[in-house]
């Protein structure tokens, strides 16, 4: 791993392959396991003017991937690197699924190649022997090396300019020549000559249960020289190793799987077909434990879709080989037979692995779409324009056995200078690929179909559909040119489900909703990088009293938003939440509110299945699409279920039930505490408060319709309480998206149920302090009245609290000699739940533990002076 050094200067990492390590002395166990522990060098072989590579962990869904500034991805191969925003460890290159120790990558990296004048230049941020890094950051990007962004206005990242929930945008250039820092390959001791290409990457990620399996990554790879880039290709190369991975051991690396799959089953049945194109690696067995599958179990899919690239009229090619140092007969890629418009290239190290530029350029432009890994001791010789015959060791290589890579890369297209060219990937998981801990046992190396067809593709690639619907919405007219992408229909008739249209948003037929389903499938092509989300929570105030919290909330942005994604306003319900700390684990429902709306699950005879397939209907709708429209009869939804299903008159082959949509809590006050604060005010003129009439705004300007409330008693004055109010949809049926809620922790609150601010002033209450006296043979934080998230030191635990306080005051506490011991500034000049409320940690202003005796606290306002005392026993 030549001059792979990016861990800092003080832990730095420079593995000069040439000089360290001769790859004809090792195998390929041995020359990786050489790698991951032998990689660490003393700082000083770092010249202090080198660019230095940062890395960052993208940690926020099931996917933790490690982004680093150098055109790599993963890379840590068996070692800890800091986190370049948050300081902290990072242990793996990517784990999936989250927190579970499973490793799924050793490295992968940008490759691009072009031909420039004469030349054949291949750019890399990696390849197969780790001994050429040849994109290096841009040392004016920014001095930490990324910059985060985030769509979450409740992040201290929240920028207007974010695509995602977490955003990492780095930027690097092929631009640097010093070989001391490029490091030379082995191979032909050529120098590196760079494409003088500038990159700028942004890799995205997104929370939400649809889309926590993939991380996007977005290139914009520009020209900065002067000459012109010809026939350019664009290529990942990754190195996948999925184990799990325990303290101090990095082997298992040597049995993965690796392929191409191209088509899935649309979600919504109807005979449609979708294509994915992933290019995958995953454990050969999932490595069961005897007979069964454990938390150490690594049974997920790893790979890459190509989601955007320069240009719809390209070439694609699929490449994977086994890299083998020591034995140029073993090491071997699928190779179709030479003809005359493609001659027969000698690789110079085997039939795989790519050496010099000229080999890696090739294997980028090739136009080639290699077979499964799983059939490669099948002879595919008249297959195509044919293929070369397996390998002698095809049947020890079918099941796993090597170290794979794989290249997907596309073009050619040329790249003038100054000129910007994008590719958009998708880093996807899937979970529970394998199914059968015993399917490996019976591989048949010349019938792996049996095998195949045991696999499990689905996870995969529904998240590869969804990360190609979130860089492109479908249905979703972006440029507002008119034009919204492509649609289909499904209706039904005797035989079940089938296509009964396929069109584009200009020319399609009329049709029956209630029998008839309508789908976008593809957007307009020009990115959004937008996934559904779940309606904005409510603003929420809270008025306190003692032993109570009235929680008055506003629904105007949660009921009136439409979701980017579908374009509906699909607002739900409200959900009331309380703890006493604030953890998310902590928090329990106190309340909810749903509207009175159901599902109607349609019998897909196609698919043996009831599914549902559109947004949920209210009871008026139904009344009116299957009762009595006149409503002198009631239409009932309930009275049908799955086993007594509705069965239309006039379509005797439609069958459907209903199902309530959430819980149907929708009688304010009744069937949830939740109250109406204006039930007989009407539907505002006007959604603008600004333009709406004076009656129809409470005083502090908030639309009175959309006004709700909630009274929690019964609550213990002298401890904090957290609160939430969330909003909630019913998601999208037709796209798989279960109902979004808007996140607890972003719209939490604190409060303690005590006098307000208003009742203190009214009736001049005192003053008072709590506990008093404090003393330490209590197990406060036992009780839960300290430290209820463990998180603080011993002697920064205890709290002395302050209460009935005026909104803006200055507390001083002193001891019996007159000295002062520490002075706490409280200012809520406008109020609010924590205005009559202070706490003390029982620190000095000399930043020590207080000691044992009697105090004085002096509370200055403008409404006076008031003087107490306060008796701490340790």
């Amino acid at each position: 791993m030549g001059s792979w050094h990016g861990f800092g200067r003080r832990g730095a990492v420079l593995l000069t392959v040439s000089l360290l390590l001769s790859p004809s002395l090792l195998s390929a166990r041995d020359y990786k396991s050489e790698i991951t522990a032998n990689r660490v060098l003393p700082s000083s072989t770092i010249a202090a003017d080198w660019p230095e590579i940062a890395r960052i962990l993208h940690s926020l869904n099931n996917m933790q991937l490690v982004i680093a500034n150098n055109g790599t991805f993963g890379g840590l191969m068996g070692v800890t690197a800091e986190d370049a925003i948050t300081g902290q460890d990072i242990l793996f290159s990517c784990t999936y699924p989250k927190n579970s120790n499973i490793e799924h990558l050793f490295v992968g990296a940008l490759w691009v190649g072009a031909i420039v004048g004469r030349d054949t230049l291949v750019s890399t941020g990696i390849e197969d022997f780790y001994c050429a890094n040849e994109f290096w950051p841009n040392p004016w990007f920014d001095p930490s090396g990324f910059k985060v962004m985030s769509i979450d206005p409740f992040s201290p990242y929240y920028s207007e300019e974010a695509d995602s929930e977490q955003d990492i945008i780095c930027e690097y250039t092929d631009t640097e020549t010093n070989p001391l820092i490029t490091n030379l390959c082995f191979h032909d001791q050529r120098p590196h000559r760079p494409l003088q290409l500038r990159v700028r990457q942004r890799s995205m990620a997104w929370s939400f249960d649809y889309a926590d399996d993939f991380i996007i990554l977005d290139y914009q790879i520009k020209n900065i020289g002067s000459e012109q880039l010809k026939d350019a290709y664009l290529g990942i190369w990754f190195d996948c190793d999925i184990l799990h991975v325990a303290p101090g051991e990095y082997a298992g690396y040597t049995d993965d799987i690796v392929g191409f799959y191209r088509t899935t089953p649309a979600s919504y049945g109807c005979g449609f077909i979708d294509t994915v194109n992933i290019a995958y690696q995953a454990d050969n067995d999932g490595d069961p434990a005897g007979d069964a599958w454990d938390e150490k179990s690594p049974r997920s899919i790893i790979g890459v879709r190509v989601i955007r690239t320069p240009s719809d009229q390209l070439e694609y090619s699929f490449n994977w080989w086994v890299t083998n140092y020591s034995d140029p007969t073993l090491d071997f890629g699928p190779r179709q037979k030479p003809i005359n418009e493609d001659p027969w290239r000698d690789l110079g190290n085997g039939l795989g692995t790519p050496l010099i530029d000229e080999d890696r350029y090739y294997l980028l432009k090739h136009n080639e779409f290699d077979y499964d890994l799983l059939y490669v001791a099948v002879d595919h010789s008249d297959s195509g324009r044919g293929w070369l015959p397996p390998p002698e060791y095809a049947a020890d290589m079918a099941d796993g056995f090597g170290d794979m890579r794989t290249l997907l890369s596309c073009g050619p297209f040329d790249i003038d200078p100054g000129e910007s060219l994008p590719i958009t990937l998708a880093w996807v998981g899937g979970e529970n690929f394998h199914l059968d801990p015993a399917n490996l046992q019976s591989f048949n190396p010349y019938y792996p179909t049996t095998f195949y067809n045991k696999l499990n593709f689905d996870s995969v690639a529904a998240n590869a559909r969804w990360a190609s619907w979130i860089y492109d919405n479908p249905g979703v007219d972006t440029d507002g040119d008119g034009w919204a992408g492509k649609r289909r229909i499904c209706c039904g008739d005797t035989a079940g489900y089938y296509i009964d249209y396929l069109a584009d948003t200009t020319d399609i037929p009329d049709y029956d909703s209630r029998f008839c389903d309508m789908m976008w499938y593809q957007g307009d092509g020009v990115p959004d990088f937008r996934g559904a989300s779940p309606p904005p929570p409510p603003t929420t105030r809270i008025e306190t009293g003692v032993g109570r919290l009235i929680l008055r909330f506003n629904g105007l942005p949660s009921e009136t938003t439409p979701d980017y994604f579908t374009g509906l306003i699909d607002f739900e319900g409200y959900r009331v939440y309380i703890s006493r700390d604030d953890r998310l684990s902590s928090f329990s429902v106190q309340a909810s509110y749903d509207r009175e709306d159901y599902n109607k699950y349609v019998y897909l005879a196609a698919r043996e299945t009831f599914l549902v397939l559109d947004a949920p209907f209210s009871r008026s709708e139904l009344q009116m699409l299957y009762g009595d429209p006149l409503g002198i009869s009631d239409f009932d939804p309930l009275i049908y279920d799955q086993d007594h299903v509705y069965t239309h008159p006039d379509f005797p082959d439609s069958v459907f039930y209903f199902a309530s949509q959430d819980f149907n809590c929708s009688e304010f006050g009744v069937a949830t505490p939740i109250r109406k604060s204006y039930p007989e005010q009407e539907y505002p003129s006007s959604l603008n408060p600004y333009e709406a009439r004076r009656d129809e705004l409470t005083e502090d300007g908030y639309l009175k319709y959309f006004e709700y409330e909630i009274l929690i008693d019964n609550l213990l004055p002298t401890v904090a309480y957290y609160v939430s109010v969330t909003a909630f949809d019913f998601g999208c049926p037709e796209y798989g998206i279960k109902a979004l809620e808007s996140p607890v922790l972003n719209s939490m609150k604190v409060a303690y149920p005590l006098a307000s601010t208003d009742e203190i002033a009214e009736k001049q209450l005192k003053v008072f302090v709590y506990p008093n006296p404090y003393r330490g043979d209590v197990d406060y934080e036992g009780l839960g009245y300290e430290n209820r998230d463990g998180t603080l030191a011993p002697d920064r635990m205890h709290r002395i609290h302050f209460a009935n306080l005026p909104p803006v005051c200055t507390i001083y506490i002193y001891s019996l000699d007159g000295d002062l011991i520490r002075r706490l500034e409280h200012n809520y000049p406008e109020g609010g739940p924590e205005a009559m409320h202070e706490e003390w940690n029982m620190i000095t202003r000399n930043t020590q533990l207080v000691e044992t005796g009697l105090y004085y606290w002096v509370v200055e306002s403008e409404e006076g002076t008031q003087i107490g005392k306060l008796v701490i026993i340790k």
